[in-house]
């Protein structure tokens, strides 16, 4: 497969992964409801994230996108923004060959 293709598949993934997370984050954090929310926007100070939010969004993040994310991963840098999560999730797929 050209380069060329190997990349917009890949854009498109990310994409796809941005959006899910966004509407998942949206959804599921009342403060969010009426701000404008950036995929660079760090979601924690953005609202008020509960442990039990964070743990809720991991279980998303590993249902939804199959991917099974490693104690060493879990640390609040990868979790703070959808662009910092979409990065992520590209990366253990990337590593697991999905």
């Amino acid at each position: 497969m050209p380069s060329e293709a190997v990349t917009e598949m890949a854009k498109s993934s990310a994409v796809e992964t941005a959006n899910a997370v966004r509407d998942y984050v949206r959804s599921n954090m009342s403060a969010l409801r009426d701000e404008e929310l950036h995929d660079d926007d760090n979601i924690f100070e953005k609202g008020f994230v509960t442990s039990i939010f964070a743990m809720q969004l991991l279980d998303f993040i590993e249902f939804t996108f199959d991917v099974e994310v490693p104690d060493d991963r879990i640390i609040l840098q990868n979790f703070s923004s959808i662009q910092r999560i979409t990065r992520m999730v590209g990366e253990l797929k990337n590593a697991s060959g999905t």
